[in-house]
C-alpha cells in the first residue's frame, strides 16, 4: 500500500507500455498521441469523452482509434521491408490479418483499407470469415489462407473464388481434407491453390504454448505430409502445392523461441523442395506478441523484443537456411493478428459508486460495551510506525473475536457497528503510516485484501472476457486527475451480479498490483476508468452474462490540429435485442405483462389510470441501454 514516489504518470508506468500512443498532459489527462503526425497536439481521452457525451453517446463504451490502426499495420509491414532489404532477402512480405482475432466490420474495412499499400491480406479461419475476406476487393498480390476445419462448402467456395483473381489459398490440416479437395476439384474443373500446414516439434513459451508443438490441435506430422504429397503427386494436383504453413505459436514471449521455430519450418520447407513440391509461399502463422506490461522481458503479458527485431530474425533465419539449400527464396507470410488490432482499442467506464474499507474517524467507546471494543479503540494510544505490524494484528484479533461475540449473541448490532467503524478507523491510520514508510512484506500484502472496490459500469464477462477466463492483464488507468496524488488503493467490481465481476491484478510502473491506486471520487463529475489495449479478441469472446450486450461503440481518427473526426458510431446493444439472442420475443413479453395489466385492473388491484404509466415503463426499459444510465 506504499504510496508511489515517482512522477504521478509514472505511478502507472504509462510511459513503458504506452508505445508513445497513449501519454499524460501536464494537467492530468491521458492522451491520445497521433503516431502519423508525431507534431500534431495530444487529444485528452476525457475531451473526447465530454465531446461524445454531448453528442449523446455515453459510457461505457469502446472506443477505436483508426490512427493507431493504421500505425501498426505500417510499422510491421515496413519492419519487414527494411529487415528484407538489409539482409538482401531475394523475395518480398505478404501479410494476412486473422479476421478471427476482431471480425467487426469497422475494423476489418480499415485493415484491408490500410493494408492496400502493402498488398496485405486476409487469413479466414471459418466460412463466414471466407465470407467476409471475400466481400472486400484485396489487392490483386494479396492472400486470402484458409486454415481450420473445412467441409466441401467451404473448399468449393475457395476454390471459385479464383475465378474473381482472389489469391485463396486452402491450407490442408489432414489427409482427410486433402482427399476433399481433390473430390470438389474434380467437380469443378478448377485448380485450387494449396498450402499444407505442418505441425512443428518446437514448443514456445508463453500462455498459449499448447497452440505450437507436436501436441497442437492443428496440422500434420511428418508421416501424414508425405502421405498427402504423395497423393497429390497420384491425382496431379502437385503443382497446385504452392505455400507452406507452420504456426510458430501465439504471443510468443520470447524471440529465440520465434528464432528456432522458424529454423524447424525452414528444414521442412526445404525438404519438401527436395520432394518435387514446388512452393514458393512460407507462411510461419502467428507469434508476434504485445507488451501489455512494459516489461520487456519474456513473460505471459510481455514480451522481449521489438517489432523490427521479431521481423529481422525471421528474415535472417529464412535467408540463411534457404542460401544454405541452395534454394531460392520464398515469399514470407505472417499472420500477425494482435500486434495488429491490440493497441487500436480501449474500455472506457465511469465509476458509479464505490465500498471503502476504512473510515476517517471512530465512535466513542459506549459504557456498556464490550471490554474489546474498548481494546479495539486503544489500538490508536500505540499506532507508531515502530509498531504497526503489531497494530494491525491486535486490530484484526479483536475485530474477528467481536464478530465472534455477535454471532453468538453476546453483543447487539448497534455495538457491532461501532467495533467495525472504530476497525476501519484503525484501518485509515494504519495505511497512512505504511503508505509514507518503507515497509514492504506480510503487512503490504495483507492491507491489499482491504482495498476499497470501486463499482463500475461495465461487464468483465461481456467486454474483458480474457480477463476473467485467464488472467489476462491490460494497462487499467484513471483518465483524469493524475497531476493529483492518488489517495486510496481499489480493486474494481463491474455491474454483474457475480462475485467473479472483478478486477484485482493491475499493471503499475513498479510491477503487478492487487489493487489499483485511484482518487477520491469527485462529487461533481465522472470519474473514469481505461483499459487498454482491448483490441484483440475482446470484442468477439464476450458473453451475455446477466444479459448485458455490447456497450456503444465509437472510432474515431485524431487531427493534425489536436481534435479528432468521428468516423463511425455503433449504439451498444438494447434490452430488446439481449432478449433476442437468448430467445425471448421482445413483442410477447410486451404484450404477456400488458395481459398482466389488464388483468390486475381487473381484479382491482390496481386503477385503470396506471396502466399507461405501467406498460410506458415496461416499453422504455425493453427498449433501452442494457448498462447503468
Amino acid at each position: 500500500m506504499k504510496q508511489d514516489h515517482a512522477p504521478l504518470e509514472e505511478i502507472y508506468g504509462v510511459n513503458r507500455w504506452g508505445k508513445g500512443l497513449i501519454s499524460v498532459s501536464a494537467d492530468g489527462d491521458i492522451v491520445l498521441c497521433d503516431p502519423n503526425r508525431k507534431n500534431a497536439p495530444p487529444v485528452s481521452l476525457p475531451g473526447i469523452l465530454r465531446d461524445l457525451e454531448q453528442r449523446g453517446v455515453t459510457t461505457p463504451l469502446l472506443l477505436r482509434v483508426s490512427s493507431f490502426l493504421e500505425n501498426e499495420i505500417r510499422h510491421i509491414n515496413q519492419s519487414f521491408s527494411c529487415a528484407i532489404e538489409r539482409v538482401g532477402y531475394k523475395a518480398s512480405y505478404r501479410g494476412v490479418f486473422p479476421i478471427k482475432v476482431n471480425q467487426q466490420a469497422q475494423v476489418v474495412d480499415r485493415i484491408v483499407e490500410f493494408g492496400l499499400p502493402y498488398d496485405f491480406g486476409l487469413e479466414a479461419g471459418s466460412k463466414p470469415e471466407l465470407v467476409i475476406a471475400m466481400a472486400h476487393r484485396l489487392s490483386k498480390d494479396a492472400l486470402i489462407v484458409c486454415n481450420g476445419v473445412k467441409d466441401a462448402e467451404f473448399i468449393r467456395l475457395a476454390i471459385l473464388s479464383r475465378r474473381l483473381g482472389f489469391n485463396t489459398v486452402i491450407v490442408l490440416e489432414s489427409p482427410k481434407e486433402a482427399e476433399t479437395v481433390i473430390e470438389v476439384t474434380r467437380e469443378l474443373g478448377i485448380e485450387p491453390l494449396l498450402g499444407v500446414r505442418v505441425k512443428l516439434t518446437n514448443q514456445v513459451g508463453g500462455k498459449w504454448q499448447e497452440s505450437s508443438g507436436d501436441r497442437s490441435t492443428f496440422g500434420m506430422n511428418t508421416d501424414q505430409l508425405i502421405k498427402v504429397v504423395d497423393r497429390l503427386r497420384d491425382v496431379g494436383l502437385l503443382h497446385c502445392l504452392k505455400l507452406q504453413h507452420s504456426h510458430l505459436g501465439s504471443q510468443v514471449p520470447d524471440v529465440n523461441d520465434v528464432r528456432r521455430a522458424a529454423s524447424e519450418a525452414c528444414r521442412y520447407f526445404v525438404e519438401l523442395v527436395r520432394e518435387g513440391v514446388p512452393l514458393t509461399h512460407l507462411d510461419l502463422g502467428g507469434g508476434l506478441g504485445v507488451d501489455y506490461t512494459g516489461e520487456k522481458r519474456a513473460g505471459e503479458n510481455s514480451i522481449n523484443y521489438s517489432v523490427e527485431e521479431y521481423c529481422a530474425n525471421l528474415v535472417e533465419t529464412v535467408a540463411y537456411a534457404m542460401d544454405d539449400a541452395g534454394l531460392e527464396h520464398p515469399v514470407l507470410v505472417t499472420e500477425s493478428g494482435r500486434a495488429v488490432v491490440a493497441t487500436s482499442s480501449m474500455l472506457i467506464f465511469d465509476v458509479l459508486e464505490a465500498t471503502l474499507y476504512d473510515a476517517p474517524d471512530a465512535p466513542d467507546v459506549g459504557p456498556d460495551d464490550h471490554h474489546l471494543v474498548s481494546d479495539l479503540a486503544a489500538i490508536t494510544g500505540y499506532l507508531v510506525p515502530e509498531r504497526i505490524q503489531e497494530c494491525w494484528n491486535d486490530a484484526s484479533f479483536y475485530r474477528d473475536e467481536l464478530r465472534a461475540l455477535f454471532r453468538r449473541g453476546a453483543i447487539d448490532l448497534r455495538q457491532m457497528a461501532r467495533a467495525e467503524r472504530i476497525y476501519l478507523s484503525l484501518t485509515a491510520k494504519i495505511k497512512a503510516v505504511v503508505a509514507v514508510s518503507d515497509m514492504t512484506g506480510e503487512l503490504e500484502e495483507q492491507l491489499e485484501k482491504v482495498a476499497d472496490v470501486y463499482h463500475c459500469n461495465f461487464s468483465l464477462f461481456q467486454s474483458l472476457p480474457d480477463v476473467w477466463a485467464i488472467d489476462q492483464l491490460h494497462p487499467i488507468v484513471p483518465l483524469q486527475m493524475l497531476n493529483q496524488t492518488p489517495d486510496r488503493r481499489a480493486i474494481l467490481s463491474d455491474i454483474t451480479c457475480d462475485s467473479d465481476g472483478k478486477v484485482d491484478k493491475f499493471i503499475l510502473a513498479d510491477g503487478i498490483s492487487r489493487s489499483l491506486p485511484v482518487h477520491s471520487l469527485p462529487e461533481d463529475s465522472k470519474y473514469y476508468l481505461g483499459v487498454f489495449f482491448v483490441g484483440a479478441y475482446q470484442e468477439t469472446l464476450g458473453d451475455l452474462h446477466n444479459l448485458f450486450g455490447d456497450t456503444n461503440v465509437v472510432t474515431i481518427d485524431l487531427r493534425a490540429d489536436g481534435g479528432f473526426d468521428l468516423l463511425h458510431e455503433q449504439e451498444g446493444d438494447t434490452i430488446s435485442q439481449v432478449l433476442s439472442y437468448v430467445e425471448f420475443d421482445p413483442a410477447d413479453c410486451v404484450a404477456a405483462f400488458r395481459k398482466m395489466v389488464d388483468e390486475a385492473i381487473s381484479d382491482g388491484t390496481i386503477k385503470s389510470s396506471e396502466r399507461k404509466t405501467l406498460i410506458g415503463a415496461y416499453r422504455d426499459s425493453i427498449n433501452g441501454y442494457t448498462y447503468y444510465e
